[in-house]
């Protein structure tokens, strides 16, 4: 059997209007990711693999869980998000998202453009970012053991689309709701890719870190 342990990296820096600005860890992402890590040591630590995509977010969230990186991998490196959202604007007339109420409206619009390819001049073709994703499960489904990823809520969306088959008004509500350092269990069994766990966050149950609960 393989077990794959999804987790989305710790809060980045929320304010950014670009993809430099937005790729590093708040001071509360990292406390996040560090409770994380503690949890993980408390119940079971042991991976075969730690993996990470090669963004500093999320090699920054592995490192402060206290895990050493096995490799990265680019095949987990996140959507492109504000670059794919000036398209938007630019050749749809679609308003760049000013606050989180905004951006919840805002990303359903952008993914239905992206995948039905009407964004020109975008970083990365929608089919293109589902393939990369999907063809990286598939190789860990064909390995035994336990594997910790280290990536972003566009890719863990993505992944939950493929186990589900999920149309792509249901991948972004999923994306919309996976927490920040939230973790996610699949099993590959009998030949399946199973979800065991979505968007569990059990290190911020205890009392006083009810505002670590983030979504950007």
């Amino acid at each position: 059997m393989t077990e794959i342990i999804l987790v989305r990296h710790g809060q980045a820096n929320s304010h950014a209007r670009d993809e430099t600005s937005y790729d590093r860890l708040s001071e509360l992402g990292r406390q996040q990711a560090t409770w994380l890590g503690n949890h993980l040591r408390a119940t079971n630590p042991n991976f075969d693999h730690v993996v990470t995509g090669t963004l500093n977010r999320q090699a920054d969230t592995a490192r402060a869980m206290g895990f050493d990186i096995t490799r990265q991998d680019e095949r987990l490196n996140e959507l492109q998000y504000f670059s794919m959202a000036q398209a938007l604007e630019q050749q749809h007339g679609t308003p760049y998202p000013q606050n989180v109420r905004d951006y919840v409206h805002h990303l359903p619009v952008l993914m239905d453009h992206w995948q039905r390819d009407l964004l020109d001049g975008v970083p990365e073709r929608f089919e293109n970012f589902a393939a990369r994703i999907t063809q990286l499960v598939d190789e860990l489904c064909g390995a035994h053991g336990r594997v910790l990823l280290v990536t972003s809520g566009g890719v863990i969306g993505m992944v939950m689309r493929h186990i589900l088959a999920l149309d792509n008004t249901a991948t972004s509500r999923v994306m919309l709701q996976i927490m920040n350092s939230s973790l996610h269990r699949l099993h590959y069994v009998h030949d399946q890719l199973m979800l065991g766990t979505f968007n569990a966050t059990p290190h911020l149950d205890a009392p006083g870190r009810a505002h670590a609960r983030t979504y950007v």
